[in-house]
């Protein structure tokens, strides 16, 4: 149970930091840009090393992966909401491609729903790559209150990824955790073994 503690406080953690970034976005505005960048990367940290601890010490069980999956939606969501209040000129100027990106997680979650009477928890490897975009891009758009190439390049990845997920769902036979992508989901169905990489499960 010891070693249980080490992953679930850092994915407690990162979900603590989800209400501060959008009380420092309210009471400090423009004043709160550096601390928010820093809280997100390390929310970004936090969310790398769970998982890596975890797989490390064999603890890394449905519930935990889970648990981390709906803490980065709800960490990202912070992030997303607090640059709304920053910046809403920004966002509006964006608001098709906000809101496509949206669209996509809705539909993610209701596809799996639908088939599998519980969220998704994929953790696939082009969301993990979305992941990253969305971090160079809130940093610039936070930042640097700039959207330019580093937020359509995260929307492009984000609805790449986001496809990549509802397929994965409707591939796999029954509901499971940590599918690299659409072609593991795949391999799955057909019954065939594949080597997770390492990274993949962090």
């Amino acid at each position: 149970m010891k070693t249980l503690n080490i992953p679930l406080s850092l994915i407690l953690f990162r979900f603590s930091l989800a209400p501060i970034i959008i009380l420092l976005a309210i009471l400090l505005k423009e004043k709160s840009n550096l601390i928010i960048t820093i809280l997100m990367y390390l929310g970004l940290t936090s969310d790398i090393l769970d998982g890596i601890i975890a797989r490390k010490e064999n603890i890394s069980s449905e519930k935990l992966r889970r648990l981390d999956s709906q803490t980065d939606m709800v960490f990202w969501l912070s992030i997303g909401c607090s640059c709304y209040i920053l910046y809403p000129e920004l966002i509006h100027e964006n608001l098709y491609a906000v809101w496509s990106i949206l669209v996509m997680e809705i539909m993610c979650y209701i596809v799996s729903f639908l088939k599998f009477g519980k969220e998704t928890c994929t953790h696939a490897f082009l969301s993990k790559i979305w992941g990253l975009t969305l971090l160079t891009a809130f940093t610039s758009l936070i930042g640097f209150q700039n959207a330019g190439f580093p937020f359509y390049l995260a929307v492009i990845v984000g609805l790449i990824a986001h496809i990549d997920v509802i397929l994965i769902i409707l591939i796999l036979p029954k509901w499971t955790h940590d599918v690299p992508s659409c072609y593991h989901a795949y391999l799955i169905r057909k019954g065939k073994k594949f080597n997770k990489h390492k990274l993949l499960n962090s």
